[in-house]
């Protein structure tokens, strides 16, 4: 699903930011390479382009210890927690101009202004995309501005390279992340048989 997230975020701001379809201002790539002289192909990508980078995941603690079970005709299965993961994706403008890169990160602030919420419901033309392998019938995760300190983003800049453009810094939450293995089973007690003068209450 963190794939998957990338993407839809990124096709929803292609559409946003361009509705014609005549250009991809947004690509999911390490804007890390733009320092990298080994990587001088994909650098060309970023060329007048804004990056989606993926620099943090965190699991969400609060949801770790939610018991995870079905009941499917009258069996009741037991699974591992499932893992609920907060993403930190930085958008890096490598515009022509300074005011045009600027231009963009007010654009991406306008569009995650309006809409702060992605499912299934409201993304259906990423569900279309032939890229895509996975089963994405049914998702749902919440985007807010991230701002971190000074010291925490020079420390970003730093371990991306030291090169630092105009960018925004958002947390997406909450992934849902679940292999389909099972840990355990067995019926449901539909009712209780015996009589109260059975029982043993002392």
């Amino acid at each position: 699903m963190i794939f998957e997230t990338l993407h839809i975020i990124r096709e929803e701001l292609n559409q946003f930011l361009d509705p014609a379809g005549t250009v991809e201002p947004v690509v999911v790539e390490n804007i890390s390479i733009l320092d990298n002289a080994d990587n001088t192909d994909r650098e060309t990508d970023l060329v007048n382009r804004i990056a989606c980078t993926l620099i943090n995941i965190e699991e969400e603690s609060a949801l770790k210890n939610f018991p995870n079970h079905t009941i499917e005709a009258g069996t009741i299965k037991y699974k591992n927690p499932k893992v609920y993961l907060n993403l930190y994706v930085l958008f890096s403008a490598n515009l022509t101009t300074y005011q045009n890169s600027l231009e963009a990160l007010a654009n991406i602030i306008r569009f995650f202004q309006a809409k702060k919420t992605f499912s299934e419901k409201d993304t259906t033309s990423y569900l279309s995309n032939t890229e895509v392998t996975l089963d994405l019938s049914s998702f749902r995760f919440n985007v807010e501005l991230h701002t971190p300190s000074f010291e925490v983003l020079n420390h970003i800049w730093g371990t991306l390279g030291g090169r630092q453009l105009p960018c925004v810094l958002y947390k997406f939450s909450i992934l849902e992340l679940e292999r389909n293995v099972l840990k355990g089973g067995g019926g449901l007690i539909q009712e209780i048989q015996g009589e109260l003068e059975d029982m043993n209450l002392s």
